[in-house]
């Protein structure tokens, strides 16, 4: 194994772990059902893909969900929301990078992260309409009604599944997709010096 491989799985490992810390420090959001918990633990994916590709971003969103299903989840059933968690993570992290990549820079790193935003939303507002809220009923016994009720309770305005989705998935990705963007550019500010070397390197 060449010393370059090690270093990057060495890496790897390292921004995995620190996203799976990042996930226990999850919390809930004003005025949306108590279900939907921000956490900032695609930070160290979206670091991974500037640093070391698109792939290694995509391997730590992984790595961190394993490590949350086998450290605080249950093996036992489908461990739904790490695959959401993932789902999502991954989207953000791939087009933020492709943006990124065209013209490194910190102006082109969050017109990437703005639409990664946008798409993240768009694929998971569908994925939790058709799979997601449907898998927690199978496999986790939380009905949609369950869901809804909750929703209901923060916003009146919530009556069925696609409300739900309109009125508490759509902006719980956009407002989790936004406070990641302003973390991330001052991040970005401290690595661009390395950057910058790796790819005049």
């Amino acid at each position: 194994m060449s010393r370059v491989s090690l270093k990057k799985m060495v890496s790897i490992a390292l921004l995995s772990t620190i996203g799976f810390l990042i996930m226990l420090i999850a919390f809930p959001i004003p005025l949306l059902p108590g279900f939907l918990t921000m956490d900032f633990s695609d930070i160290p994916a979206l670091i991974g893909a500037l640093l070391l590709g698109p792939g290694a971003g995509v391997a730590i969103e992984a790595i961190k969900n394993i490590l949350h299903i086998l450290l605080m989840g249950s093996l036992t059933v489908v461990p739904v929301g790490e695959l959401a968690n993932f789902s999502a993570g991954s989207i953000l992290t791939l087009v933020s990078w492709y943006f990124y990549h065209k013209k490194p820079s910190a102006a082109s790193l969050a017109i990437g992260m703005a639409i990664g935003t946008l798409i993240m939303t768009a694929i998971m507002s569908i994925a939790n309409y058709y799979v997601i809220f449907p898998s927690y009923a199978l496999f986790l016994g939380f009905s949609v009604n369950m869901a809804v009720s909750q929703a209901q309770a923060v916003n009146h305005s919530i009556h069925s599944l696609l409300t739900l989705i309109v009125y508490s998935i759509m902006p719980f990705n956009i407002v989790k997709g936004a406070a990641l963007t302003l973390l991330m550019i001052p991040v970005y500010a401290r690595l661009r010096n390395y950057l910058q070397k790796r790819s005049a390197a």
